[in-house]
Order: structure tokens, then sequence, then C-alpha cells
């Protein structure tokens, strides 16, 4: 059967590919040639457009692709107030190549800001939305974001010098980010997260480690942050998280299957929807599933890469949700690509007609598995 509200049978993460004309617009700012302004009036004809190709593929939701975003996290978490970006020395390394020299640190007392730009990001996808008859989502990271990468030296221990308070000033930062997309009218939101697939990961757990931290709490901790975050969302208001080992020119960062965290993050966290990937060997089994209760609960799979242009045998779809379904009720499945197809504005290495293959693909196998 399918679903009338989301997470839907076919559904997608959140950033797509950035049009040639956004990036030529963000050339030209950089060079001074075009005002902001200008750069913003492109992003909303591109969003416009981009919303309508999300509902003629099929889809019943729509994102604005992170189109008025350079990364997937630091654009919101920078925004917060208190925090800033800088440049360190290194950028975040993934399999092979390096990110820009960009992060965020903690420089005074967090809170979300009335005028935070996304909630206007978030009403010019609503008003887009409802003229193609589709749902708006939002995406946003997800509280543990800000706290895992960087860690302690990040933040200002002047303003911090107790940890636990940084983490309740986190959490009721968040609450407030919910109820503000909530009376913008956002209804499907979603908190983008890598950190769970991190603390499955040996390698990225001794980084941790040589950064000081300790990690055997964490799961407690950022769980306890998310579940009072969300804790007040109306009944209307979906709430779903994407977990993701790195996404950046196509290549990753953490390997590892779910299972030392899937019972505290199934189980353990209120989310209405997970979206976990599924598209290679790093992300383990289905296995994890079994800790998902049941209930109303959906686990979206992500068996769908968005890592290359190659197009998945519409089988060999089925029949790994067939096999997800030995652990968990098909009914609280769905499907979607594994994570979004650009994380940050540089994108992966496929093109927007394979992009759009994949999410047409998405939509096909899911009126076979569960109907029209």
């Amino acid at each position: 059967m399918q679903r009338t509200r989301p997470p839907f049978r076919a559904d997608e993460v959140g950033s797509l590919l950035r049009p040639p004309r956004i990036k030529e617009a963000r050339a030209k700012l950089e060079k001074g040639e075009i005002s902001p302004d200008d750069l913003r009036k492109i992003e909303d004809m591109e969003i416009e457009k981009v919303v309508h190709r999300q509902s003629s593929t099929g889809l019943k939701l729509a994102t604005d692709g992170e189109f008025r975003r350079s990364w997937w996290h630091f654009d919101f978490l920078s925004k917060l107030t208190g925090c800033e970006l800088f440049h360190p020395e290194e950028g975040i390394q993934f399999a092979g190549v390096q990110t820009r020299h960009e992060a965020v640190r903690v420089i005074g007392k967090l809170d979300f800001p009335d005028d935070h730009p996304m909630l206007e990001h978030f009403r010019f996808l609503k008003k887009k939305c409802e003229v193609a008859h589709v749902t708006p989502k939002m995406t946003i990271p997800s509280p543990s974001v800000l706290h895992f990468r960087g860690g302690r030296k990040s933040i200002s221990k002047d303003v911090y010098p107790d940890i636990e308070v940084f983490f309740q000033d986190l959490a009721r930062t968040y609450r407030k980010a919910v109820k503000a997309f909530y009376d913008a009218g956002c209804r499907y939101l979603q908190l983008d997260d890598t950190v769970w697939a991190y603390l499955c990961s040996q390698d990225e757990l001794a980084k941790l480690r040589e950064r000081g931290e300790a990690p055997d709490n964490l799961q407690e901790i950022y769980a306890r942050i998310i579940n009072y975050a969300i804790a007040e969302r109306p009944s209307d208001m979906t709430i779903t998280t994407h977990v993701c080992r790195g996404n950046f020119r196509s290549t990753w960062i953490s390997s590892g299957g779910y299972e030392p965290v899937a019972e505290r993050l199934l189980a353990g966290t209120n989310y209405d929807g997970y979206f976990l990937e599924y598209d290679s060997e790093r992300a383990g089994g289905f296995e994890p599933l079994r800790y998902l209760p049941r209930g109303n609960k959906i686990v979206v799979v992500g068996v769908i890469t968005s890592k290359s242009g190659q197009l998945e045998n519409r089988d060999a779809i089925k029949r790994r949700l067939e096999e997800a379904s030995r652990y968990a009720s098909l009914d609280q499945l769905a499907l979607s690509p594994q994570c979004g197809f650009a994380s940050t504005e540089e994108g992966n290495i496929l093109t927007e007609e394979e992009q759009w293959a994949k999410l047409r693909l998405a939509v096909e196998v899911a009126q076979d598995v569960w109907g029209n």
C-alpha cells in the first residue's frame, strides 16, 4: 500500500546536482560580476523548475535540491547564534580526496535565531510545492553533527566550561528550530546525520579517541538531545533522519554495518523514519533492522546509489527489499537513493539525466512493490 504521509514509498534524501546556471552564477558572484540578489533570482528560477521536475518524475515530495547551499551542514550550522564558519588548516578527509578548508565552531551561547535564512528558504519552497501539488521537504543537519567532528576543541571553553551545559543548549536550540520550521509551514523535516554511521566505524572511533573524546556515552547523549529537540512536534509533522557514511564527489569516509548503533538508533530515538544507506558492502547487512519497533516507524532503504550513474537492475532492487523484509515488515519499508546527489555544491560524479533516471526507478519499483 502506498503512503499518504511522509516518508513516502518512493522518497529521496534531499540534495540534487546543481544546475550549470547556478554554478555559473556563483562563480560570477565570487568575481563581483553579479550581486547576491542576482544570484538569489537565479536560484529562485532553478528551484521552481526542479520542484516541478520532481513532481513530474512521480515523487510525492520535493526539496529545493539544497541549491542555495555550499555544504549540506555548514550553511545551516554557521547561521546559528553562537556559531561561525572558519578555515582550518585541513579539510575533511574522504577516500582519496579532501574537501575545502572550511568548518564550524562554537564561539558563543547557542540559540536558533528568528531570522535564520533557511526559514525563508523553506517558505519559498513551500509556495512552489503548493503549485506542483507535492509535499515540501526540508533538510537540516542533526544536532550531533555540531559536536562530533570538531569535538571539545571546537567549542569555546570560555563560553561552555561545562560540556553538559553545551549539550543542554544544543537540545534547546534544535527544539526551537523544529518549532520555527513548523510555524513556517513545514510538515516534513529531516535531520541529516553522519555521526551514527561514524560510531559504527573502528577507524572513526580511533580518530575520535585521538582527538581526546570518549565515544562510550555518545550514543546516549545524542539520542537524548535528538529526543528533546523533537519531543514537542505536533502530530501532523513528520521528522526523519538520514544516516550517511560520507558523500563528497562520489567518495566516502566510513565503513561498518549498523549493528553497534541499531538498537539505540531505531528503538531509542523518536524519529518517524530512518533513511539508511545500503548501496555497498560498507553498510553491512539488513539484520540490524530487527530492532525497528513494530508500528508506524518507517525505514527508507537506500539501495539505489547516488555515487555513480550506473542504473540499478529493477529486479535486483526488489530482491533486496524482500531481503530487508525478513527483519522488518514490508509495510514499514520504503525506497530511496542512499544519499543526496550533491552533499556539497561540487556534486557527485554523474549526470543530471542519470540522477533523474535513478529517481524515476525508485518511483517505478515502489509502484511495483507497494501498488499505485
